[in-house]
Protein backbone atom coordinates (compact mmCIF):
# COMPACT_ATOMS: atom_id res chain seq x y z
CA UNK A 1 0.00 0.00 0.00
CA UNK A 2 1.28 3.22 -1.27
CA UNK A 3 1.18 5.78 2.21
CA UNK A 4 -0.06 9.20 1.91
CA UNK A 5 3.08 10.93 2.52
CA UNK A 6 4.64 9.60 -1.06
CA UNK A 7 1.53 10.40 -2.56
CA UNK A 8 1.72 14.07 -1.46
CA UNK A 9 4.92 14.09 -2.68
CA UNK A 10 4.38 12.91 -6.30
CA UNK A 11 1.73 15.57 -5.56
CA UNK A 12 4.17 18.22 -4.93
CA UNK A 13 5.97 17.12 -7.87
CA UNK A 14 3.65 17.55 -10.15
CA UNK A 15 2.63 20.94 -8.72
CA UNK A 16 5.90 22.23 -9.19
CA UNK A 17 6.26 21.45 -12.61
CA UNK A 18 2.86 22.78 -13.62
CA UNK A 19 4.07 25.77 -11.91
CA UNK A 20 7.50 25.87 -14.12
CA UNK A 21 5.52 25.60 -17.10
CA UNK A 22 3.06 28.20 -16.42
CA UNK A 23 5.42 30.78 -14.94
CA UNK A 24 7.90 30.35 -18.54
CA UNK A 25 4.86 31.81 -20.18
CA UNK A 26 4.46 35.08 -18.78
CA UNK A 27 7.41 36.63 -20.29
CA UNK A 28 8.64 39.74 -22.40
CA UNK A 29 10.30 39.63 -26.11
CA UNK A 30 10.82 43.47 -26.34
CA UNK A 31 12.08 43.58 -29.68
CA UNK A 32 8.81 41.85 -30.62
CA UNK A 33 6.85 45.05 -29.08
CA UNK A 34 8.55 47.51 -30.53
CA UNK A 35 8.11 45.78 -33.81
CA UNK A 36 4.34 46.29 -33.10
CA UNK A 37 4.75 49.62 -32.09
CA UNK A 38 5.94 50.14 -35.49
CA UNK A 39 3.38 48.04 -37.07
CA UNK A 40 0.38 49.82 -35.12
CA UNK A 41 1.86 53.76 -35.34
CA UNK A 42 3.53 52.59 -39.44
CA UNK A 43 2.82 56.73 -40.38
CA UNK A 44 4.59 57.95 -37.60
CA UNK A 45 7.37 56.15 -36.82
CA UNK A 46 8.33 54.24 -40.63
CA UNK A 47 9.80 51.82 -39.17
CA UNK A 48 12.64 53.64 -37.40
CA UNK A 49 11.42 53.25 -33.79
CA UNK A 50 14.35 50.76 -31.95
CA UNK A 51 16.32 50.65 -28.89
CA UNK A 52 19.96 50.78 -29.22
CA UNK A 53 21.11 48.38 -26.65
CA UNK A 54 25.15 48.31 -27.62
CA UNK A 55 27.56 50.42 -28.74
CA UNK A 56 27.42 49.02 -32.33
CA UNK A 57 23.72 49.89 -32.64
CA UNK A 58 24.67 53.40 -30.97
CA UNK A 59 27.22 54.08 -33.65
CA UNK A 60 25.10 53.34 -36.34
CA UNK A 61 22.26 55.59 -34.70
CA UNK A 62 24.98 58.15 -35.05
CA UNK A 63 26.25 57.50 -38.34
CA UNK A 64 22.54 57.55 -39.61
CA UNK A 65 22.13 61.17 -37.84
CA UNK A 66 25.13 62.68 -39.03
CA UNK A 67 23.37 61.64 -42.29
CA UNK A 68 19.67 63.22 -42.10
CA UNK A 69 21.71 66.73 -40.80
CA UNK A 70 23.73 67.09 -43.81
CA UNK A 71 20.41 68.09 -45.64
CA UNK A 72 17.76 70.62 -44.92
CA UNK A 73 15.58 68.93 -42.53
CA UNK A 74 12.06 68.25 -44.14
CA UNK A 75 9.35 67.25 -41.78
CA UNK A 76 9.38 63.54 -42.53
CA UNK A 77 13.44 63.87 -41.86
CA UNK A 78 13.12 65.20 -38.50
CA UNK A 79 10.85 62.50 -36.95
CA UNK A 80 13.37 60.17 -38.60
CA UNK A 81 16.68 61.94 -36.64
CA UNK A 82 14.53 62.18 -33.47
CA UNK A 83 13.66 58.09 -33.52
CA UNK A 84 17.37 57.11 -34.08
CA UNK A 85 18.75 60.35 -32.42
CA UNK A 86 16.19 61.54 -28.97
CA UNK A 87 17.92 60.68 -25.62
CA UNK A 88 14.39 60.79 -24.41
CA UNK A 89 12.70 58.54 -26.84
CA UNK A 90 15.23 55.95 -25.84
CA UNK A 91 14.78 56.52 -22.21
CA UNK A 92 10.92 55.95 -23.27
CA UNK A 93 11.57 52.92 -24.63
CA UNK A 94 13.67 51.11 -21.75
CA UNK A 95 11.27 52.35 -19.40
CA UNK A 96 8.04 50.46 -21.25
CA UNK A 97 10.76 47.57 -21.44
CA UNK A 98 10.81 47.73 -17.63
CA UNK A 99 7.07 48.27 -17.05
CA UNK A 100 6.66 45.71 -19.56
CA UNK A 101 9.06 43.26 -17.42
CA UNK A 102 7.04 44.34 -14.46
CA UNK A 103 3.80 43.05 -15.41
CA UNK A 104 5.08 39.82 -16.25
CA UNK A 105 6.81 39.38 -13.57
CA UNK A 106 3.54 39.52 -11.38
CA UNK A 107 2.29 36.64 -13.03
CA UNK A 108 5.10 34.21 -12.02
CA UNK A 109 4.81 32.52 -8.85
CA UNK A 110 7.81 33.51 -5.82
CA UNK A 111 10.59 31.08 -5.31
CA UNK A 112 10.01 28.39 -2.89
CA UNK A 113 11.59 29.19 0.87
CA UNK A 114 14.00 26.71 1.85
CA UNK A 115 14.64 26.18 5.63
CA UNK A 116 17.44 24.17 7.43
CA UNK A 117 17.70 23.59 11.23
CA UNK A 118 19.91 22.26 13.56
CA UNK A 119 18.79 20.82 17.11
CA UNK A 120 20.85 18.91 19.27
CA UNK A 121 19.59 17.48 22.68
CA UNK A 122 21.99 15.73 25.10
CA UNK A 123 23.31 12.83 22.52
CA UNK A 124 20.59 13.45 20.15
CA UNK A 125 21.35 15.14 16.77
CA UNK A 126 18.29 16.63 14.81
CA UNK A 127 18.38 18.00 11.40
CA UNK A 128 15.58 19.96 10.07
CA UNK A 129 14.70 20.43 6.22
CA UNK A 130 11.26 22.45 5.19
CA UNK A 131 10.26 23.34 1.86
CA UNK A 132 7.92 25.73 1.52
CA UNK A 133 5.64 27.72 -0.81
CA UNK A 134 2.39 29.87 -1.01
CA UNK A 135 -0.82 27.55 -1.42
CA UNK A 136 -2.74 30.39 -2.47
CA UNK A 137 0.02 31.79 -5.29
CA UNK A 138 -0.06 28.32 -6.84
CA UNK A 139 -3.94 27.87 -6.47
CA UNK A 140 -4.27 31.32 -8.12
CA UNK A 141 -1.20 30.80 -10.84
CA UNK A 142 -3.23 30.56 -13.70
CA UNK A 143 -5.58 34.02 -13.16
CA UNK A 144 -2.68 35.51 -12.36
CA UNK A 145 -1.00 34.42 -15.54
CA UNK A 146 -4.17 35.95 -17.97
CA UNK A 147 -3.83 39.34 -15.19
CA UNK A 148 0.18 39.57 -16.29
CA UNK A 149 -0.23 38.90 -19.99
CA UNK A 150 -2.89 41.59 -20.30
CA UNK A 151 -0.58 43.94 -17.87
CA UNK A 152 2.06 43.17 -21.04
CA UNK A 153 -0.35 44.07 -23.60
CA UNK A 154 -1.50 47.34 -21.63
CA UNK A 155 2.51 47.91 -21.73
CA UNK A 156 2.46 47.31 -25.38
CA UNK A 157 -0.59 49.96 -26.19
CA UNK A 158 0.91 52.13 -23.64
CA UNK A 159 4.20 52.53 -25.48
CA UNK A 160 2.59 53.06 -28.84
CA UNK A 161 0.39 55.77 -27.17
CA UNK A 162 3.60 57.35 -26.51
CA UNK A 163 5.49 57.15 -30.01
CA UNK A 164 2.27 58.65 -31.13
CA UNK A 165 2.79 61.56 -28.69
CA UNK A 166 6.27 62.28 -29.06
CA UNK A 167 6.10 62.07 -32.78
CA UNK A 168 3.55 64.70 -33.04
CA UNK A 169 5.21 66.94 -31.10
CA UNK A 170 8.36 66.38 -33.05
CA UNK A 171 5.94 67.36 -36.28
CA UNK A 172 4.26 70.59 -34.68
CA UNK A 173 7.87 71.78 -33.52
CA UNK A 174 9.29 71.47 -36.84
CA UNK A 175 6.46 73.64 -38.33
CA UNK A 176 6.38 76.33 -35.44
CA UNK A 177 10.53 76.75 -36.60
CA UNK A 178 10.08 76.61 -40.26
CA UNK A 179 7.19 79.45 -40.03
CA UNK A 180 9.46 81.17 -37.26
CA UNK A 181 11.95 81.44 -40.33
CA UNK A 182 10.29 82.33 -42.80
CA UNK A 183 8.58 85.45 -40.44
CA UNK A 184 11.73 86.46 -39.66
CA UNK A 185 13.02 86.93 -43.40
CA UNK A 186 9.47 89.31 -44.10
CA UNK A 187 9.73 91.15 -40.68
CA UNK A 188 13.38 92.33 -41.73
CA UNK A 189 11.51 93.59 -45.06
CA UNK A 190 8.81 95.64 -43.27
CA UNK A 191 11.68 97.03 -41.22
CA UNK A 192 13.70 98.09 -44.01
CA UNK A 193 10.11 99.68 -45.72
CA UNK A 194 9.33 101.47 -42.76
CA UNK A 195 13.05 102.33 -42.22
CA UNK A 196 12.87 104.23 -45.58
CA UNK A 197 9.69 105.67 -44.88
CA UNK A 198 10.78 106.98 -41.65
CA UNK A 199 14.05 108.50 -43.08
CA UNK A 200 11.91 110.16 -46.02
CA UNK A 201 9.88 111.87 -43.55
CA UNK A 202 12.79 113.44 -41.42
CA UNK A 203 14.16 114.86 -44.84
CA UNK A 204 10.98 116.63 -45.98
CA UNK A 205 10.15 117.78 -42.38
CA UNK A 206 13.71 119.45 -42.63
CA UNK A 207 12.78 121.02 -46.24
CA UNK A 208 9.38 122.24 -44.37
CA UNK A 209 7.27 119.99 -47.01
CA UNK A 210 6.56 117.37 -43.80
CA UNK A 211 4.53 118.59 -40.71
CA UNK A 212 5.84 116.91 -37.18
CA UNK A 213 2.99 115.13 -36.74
CA UNK A 214 3.51 113.46 -40.24
CA UNK A 215 7.07 112.37 -39.75
CA UNK A 216 5.70 111.25 -36.10
CA UNK A 217 3.48 108.83 -38.14
CA UNK A 218 5.85 107.30 -40.10
CA UNK A 219 8.36 107.32 -37.13
CA UNK A 220 6.21 105.49 -35.47
CA UNK A 221 5.65 102.31 -37.95
CA UNK A 222 9.48 102.32 -37.64
CA UNK A 223 9.63 101.65 -34.01
CA UNK A 224 6.73 99.30 -34.57
CA UNK A 225 8.73 97.62 -37.36
CA UNK A 226 11.57 97.09 -35.02
CA UNK A 227 10.18 95.99 -32.00
CA UNK A 228 8.27 92.96 -34.50
CA UNK A 229 11.47 92.04 -35.89
CA UNK A 230 13.11 91.11 -32.28
CA UNK A 231 9.93 89.69 -31.36
CA UNK A 232 10.75 87.41 -34.60
CA UNK A 233 13.92 87.01 -34.15
CA UNK A 234 13.54 85.45 -30.60
CA UNK A 235 10.49 83.19 -31.85
CA UNK A 236 12.91 81.56 -34.49
CA UNK A 237 15.39 81.22 -31.94
CA UNK A 238 13.12 79.77 -29.48
CA UNK A 239 11.07 77.37 -31.65
CA UNK A 240 14.82 76.36 -33.54
CA UNK A 241 15.53 75.64 -29.80
CA UNK A 242 12.26 74.17 -28.86
CA UNK A 243 12.94 71.91 -32.55
CA UNK A 244 16.75 71.06 -31.00
CA UNK A 245 15.30 69.33 -27.92
CA UNK A 246 12.54 67.39 -29.40
CA UNK A 247 15.37 66.29 -31.68
CA UNK A 248 17.44 65.49 -29.14
CA UNK A 249 20.58 67.11 -30.60
CA UNK A 250 23.95 68.01 -29.35
CA UNK A 251 25.35 71.11 -29.08
CA UNK A 252 27.99 70.21 -32.47
CA UNK A 253 24.52 68.88 -33.80
CA UNK A 254 22.62 71.52 -33.34
CA UNK A 255 24.90 73.70 -35.52
CA UNK A 256 24.32 71.40 -38.24
CA UNK A 257 20.97 71.35 -38.10
CA UNK A 258 19.45 73.13 -41.32
CA UNK A 259 15.56 73.91 -42.01
CA UNK A 260 13.86 74.22 -45.31
CA UNK A 261 13.17 77.70 -46.43
CA UNK A 262 9.66 77.41 -46.55
CA UNK A 263 6.67 75.04 -45.25
CA UNK A 264 5.21 72.53 -47.25
CA UNK A 265 3.02 73.76 -49.81
CA UNK A 266 -0.68 72.72 -49.26
CA UNK A 267 -2.06 69.06 -50.04
CA UNK A 268 -4.45 69.69 -53.40
CA UNK A 269 -7.35 68.67 -51.43
CA UNK A 270 -8.00 68.13 -47.60
CA UNK A 271 -8.63 64.70 -46.32
CA UNK A 272 -12.38 63.81 -46.01
CA UNK A 273 -14.43 63.24 -43.25
CA UNK A 274 -15.25 59.90 -44.33
CA UNK A 275 -11.47 58.94 -44.90
CA UNK A 276 -10.76 60.83 -41.02
CA UNK A 277 -13.27 58.59 -39.59
CA UNK A 278 -12.08 55.30 -41.18
CA UNK A 279 -8.28 55.69 -39.98
CA UNK A 280 -9.88 56.01 -36.54
CA UNK A 281 -11.98 53.59 -36.59
CA UNK A 282 -9.41 50.95 -37.81
CA UNK A 283 -8.09 51.11 -33.80
CA UNK A 284 -8.05 53.48 -31.67
CA UNK A 285 -5.80 53.36 -28.62
CA UNK A 286 -7.26 55.38 -26.41
CA UNK A 287 -10.65 52.83 -26.12
CA UNK A 288 -7.84 50.13 -26.35
CA UNK A 289 -5.93 51.09 -22.97
CA UNK A 290 -8.87 52.14 -21.47
CA UNK A 291 -10.59 48.39 -22.47
CA UNK A 292 -7.28 46.75 -20.99
CA UNK A 293 -7.64 48.31 -17.78
CA UNK A 294 -10.42 47.82 -17.21
CA UNK A 295 -10.17 43.77 -18.09
CA UNK A 296 -7.17 44.04 -15.99
CA UNK A 297 -9.45 45.43 -12.84
CA UNK A 298 -12.38 43.38 -12.90
CA UNK A 299 -10.10 39.90 -12.99
CA UNK A 300 -8.11 41.77 -10.19
CA UNK A 301 -10.73 42.30 -8.24
CA UNK A 302 -11.70 38.61 -8.11
CA UNK A 303 -8.31 37.00 -7.66
CA UNK A 304 -7.37 39.98 -4.65
CA UNK A 305 -10.97 38.69 -3.02
CA UNK A 306 -9.47 35.55 -2.32
CA UNK A 307 -6.19 36.85 -1.08
CA UNK A 308 -7.54 40.07 1.09
CA UNK A 309 -9.10 36.93 3.08
CA UNK A 310 -6.63 34.83 4.22
CA UNK A 311 -2.99 33.82 3.08
CA UNK A 312 -2.10 30.00 3.20
CA UNK A 313 1.56 28.42 2.96
CA UNK A 314 2.16 24.32 2.07
CA UNK A 315 5.73 23.37 3.73
CA UNK A 316 7.27 19.90 2.74
CA UNK A 317 9.18 18.56 5.76
CA UNK A 318 12.22 16.26 6.63
CA UNK A 319 13.77 15.38 9.14
CA UNK A 320 16.71 13.24 10.71
CA UNK A 321 17.18 12.66 14.61
CA UNK A 322 20.49 10.67 15.32
CA UNK A 323 21.00 9.50 19.06
CA UNK A 324 25.04 9.46 19.16
CA UNK A 325 24.53 6.90 22.51
CA UNK A 326 22.41 4.26 20.18
CA UNK A 327 24.82 5.22 17.22
CA UNK A 328 20.81 4.97 14.71
CA UNK A 329 19.42 7.62 12.72
CA UNK A 330 16.19 8.23 12.31
CA UNK A 331 13.84 10.11 9.66
CA UNK A 332 10.68 11.22 10.01
CA UNK A 333 9.00 12.93 6.83
CA UNK A 334 5.69 15.24 7.12
CA UNK A 335 3.97 18.75 6.26
CA UNK A 336 3.19 21.83 7.89
CA UNK A 337 0.00 24.33 6.65
CA UNK A 338 0.36 28.12 7.91
CA UNK A 339 -2.59 30.11 7.40
CA UNK A 340 -2.85 33.80 8.73
CA UNK A 341 -6.01 34.43 9.76
CA UNK A 342 -7.74 37.15 10.06
CA UNK A 343 -8.78 38.53 13.17
CA UNK A 344 -7.64 42.00 12.98
CA UNK A 345 -8.16 42.96 9.48
CA UNK A 346 -10.86 41.08 7.38
CA UNK A 347 -9.66 42.77 4.10
CA UNK A 348 -12.49 45.06 4.19
CA UNK A 349 -11.09 48.16 3.46
CA UNK A 350 -8.98 46.47 0.74
CA UNK A 351 -12.19 44.87 -1.27
CA UNK A 352 -13.44 48.41 -1.42
CA UNK A 353 -10.49 49.79 -2.63
CA UNK A 354 -10.43 47.14 -5.53
CA UNK A 355 -14.22 47.20 -6.01
CA UNK A 356 -13.84 51.84 -6.49
CA UNK A 357 -10.99 50.75 -8.51
CA UNK A 358 -13.07 48.54 -10.93
CA UNK A 359 -16.10 51.42 -10.95
CA UNK A 360 -13.52 54.17 -11.79
CA UNK A 361 -11.87 52.06 -14.60
CA UNK A 362 -15.57 50.89 -15.93
CA UNK A 363 -16.36 54.86 -15.80
CA UNK A 364 -13.22 55.96 -17.91
CA UNK A 365 -13.56 53.31 -20.52
CA UNK A 366 -17.21 54.86 -20.90
CA UNK A 367 -15.92 58.43 -20.74
CA UNK A 368 -13.13 57.50 -23.44
CA UNK A 369 -15.61 55.61 -25.68
CA UNK A 370 -18.23 59.27 -25.42
CA UNK A 371 -15.03 61.35 -25.78
CA UNK A 372 -13.80 59.76 -28.67
CA UNK A 373 -16.07 60.95 -31.52
CA UNK A 374 -16.21 64.63 -30.53
CA UNK A 375 -12.55 64.54 -29.78
CA UNK A 376 -12.22 63.56 -33.66
CA UNK A 377 -14.63 65.86 -34.78
CA UNK A 378 -13.11 68.90 -33.06
CA UNK A 379 -9.68 67.57 -34.40
CA UNK A 380 -10.72 67.26 -38.10
CA UNK A 381 -13.01 70.68 -37.39
CA UNK A 382 -10.22 72.89 -36.94
CA UNK A 383 -8.28 70.54 -39.66
CA UNK A 384 -10.76 71.59 -42.24
CA UNK A 385 -11.06 75.38 -41.05
CA UNK A 386 -7.13 75.75 -41.08
CA UNK A 387 -7.19 74.46 -44.57
CA UNK A 388 -9.83 77.17 -46.45
CA UNK A 389 -8.41 79.99 -44.19
CA UNK A 390 -4.72 78.90 -45.63
CA UNK A 391 -6.14 78.31 -49.48
CA UNK A 392 -7.95 81.58 -49.15
CA UNK A 393 -4.93 83.39 -48.57
CA UNK A 394 -3.26 81.47 -51.31
CA UNK A 395 -5.94 81.67 -53.53
CA UNK A 396 -7.51 85.15 -52.57
CA UNK A 397 -6.06 87.51 -50.67
CA UNK A 398 -1.55 87.20 -51.27
CA UNK A 399 -2.86 87.40 -55.45
CA UNK A 400 -5.20 90.75 -54.73
CA UNK A 401 -2.60 92.44 -53.05
CA UNK A 402 -0.08 91.52 -55.24
CA UNK A 403 -2.32 93.04 -58.29
CA UNK A 404 -2.90 96.02 -55.54
CA UNK A 405 1.29 96.33 -55.57
CA UNK A 406 1.13 96.20 -59.29
CA UNK A 407 -1.12 98.93 -59.52
CA UNK A 408 0.32 101.20 -57.00
CA UNK A 409 3.63 100.69 -58.79
CA UNK A 410 1.97 101.88 -62.04
CA UNK A 411 0.41 104.80 -60.36
CA UNK A 412 3.32 105.96 -58.63
CA UNK A 413 5.33 105.64 -62.07
CA UNK A 414 2.39 107.94 -63.32
CA UNK A 415 2.82 110.35 -60.39
CA UNK A 416 -0.34 109.97 -59.56
CA UNK A 417 0.74 108.47 -55.78
CA UNK A 418 3.30 109.33 -53.73
CA UNK A 419 6.22 107.61 -52.37
CA UNK A 420 4.99 107.21 -48.81
CA UNK A 421 1.40 105.58 -50.03
CA UNK A 422 3.55 103.36 -52.08
CA UNK A 423 5.88 102.26 -49.35
CA UNK A 424 2.71 101.58 -47.25
CA UNK A 425 1.29 99.67 -49.83
CA UNK A 426 4.41 97.46 -49.56
CA UNK A 427 4.20 96.94 -45.99
CA UNK A 428 0.76 95.79 -46.42
CA UNK A 429 1.52 93.27 -49.12
CA UNK A 430 4.35 91.90 -46.50
CA UNK A 431 2.13 91.74 -43.84
CA UNK A 432 -0.56 89.50 -46.01
CA UNK A 433 2.21 87.18 -46.94
CA UNK A 434 3.22 86.87 -43.19
CA UNK A 435 -0.65 85.95 -42.23
CA UNK A 436 -0.88 83.50 -45.16
CA UNK A 437 2.47 81.84 -43.47
CA UNK A 438 0.50 82.03 -40.06
CA UNK A 439 -2.40 80.37 -42.01
CA UNK A 440 -0.02 77.71 -43.24
CA UNK A 441 1.42 77.05 -40.08
CA UNK A 442 -2.11 76.59 -38.96
CA UNK A 443 -2.67 73.90 -41.00
CA UNK A 444 -0.04 71.89 -40.57
CA UNK A 445 -0.49 72.10 -36.94
CA UNK A 446 -3.76 70.86 -37.50
CA UNK A 447 -2.56 68.60 -39.94
CA UNK A 448 -0.33 66.51 -37.04
CA UNK A 449 -2.86 66.84 -34.25
CA UNK A 450 -5.71 65.38 -36.80
CA UNK A 451 -3.42 62.63 -37.30
CA UNK A 452 -2.78 62.00 -33.44
CA UNK A 453 -6.26 62.31 -32.72
CA UNK A 454 -7.30 59.48 -35.51
CA UNK A 455 -4.87 56.97 -33.45
CA UNK A 456 -6.48 57.97 -30.27
CA UNK A 457 -4.23 60.63 -28.62
CA UNK A 458 -6.29 63.85 -28.86
CA UNK A 459 -3.89 66.59 -29.04
CA UNK A 460 -5.12 70.49 -29.10
CA UNK A 461 -4.65 72.50 -32.23
CA UNK A 462 -6.50 75.76 -31.80
CA UNK A 463 -7.67 78.08 -34.51
CA UNK A 464 -6.15 81.60 -33.80
CA UNK A 465 -6.79 84.38 -35.92
CA UNK A 466 -4.80 84.91 -38.50
CA UNK A 467 -5.83 88.35 -40.06
CA UNK A 468 -3.45 90.29 -42.08
CA UNK A 469 -1.91 93.52 -40.27
CA UNK A 470 -3.22 96.71 -40.70
CA UNK A 471 -3.01 98.72 -43.37
CA UNK A 472 -0.61 101.07 -41.85
CA UNK A 473 0.51 104.07 -44.18
CA UNK A 474 -0.95 107.48 -42.36
CA UNK A 475 -1.13 110.71 -43.70
CA UNK A 476 1.02 111.16 -46.63
CA UNK A 477 2.05 114.11 -49.00
CA UNK A 478 2.71 113.29 -52.31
Amino acid sequence: MIRPQVIGRVRSLVAATSIVVLSGCASVNFDDSVAQANQDAAAFTQGHLALAQTEEQRATRERAATRLLAQPLTQSAAVELALVNSPALQALLAQNWSDAANAAQSGRIPNPIFTFERVTFGDELELGRLLSFGLLDLLTLPKRHGIAQRGIARAQLQLTTEVVDQVTQVRQVWVKAVAAQQNLSYAQQVLDAAQASAELARRMESVGNFTRLQRARQQVFYADAATQLAAAQHAMTATREGLVRVLGLADDQAQQLKLPPRLPDLPTAPRSPEDAGKVASAGRLDIKLAQSAFESAATSQGLNRLTSLADIELGVRRDTVFDNAAGTSTPRNGYEVSVRLPLFDGGGLRRDAMDAQTLAAANRLEATLRAAGSNLRESYSAYRTAYDVARHYRDEVVPLRKTIADENVLRYNGMLIGVFELLADTRDQIGSVMAAIAAEQQFWLADAALQASQMGKPTSAAIGAMTSTGSGGGDAAH
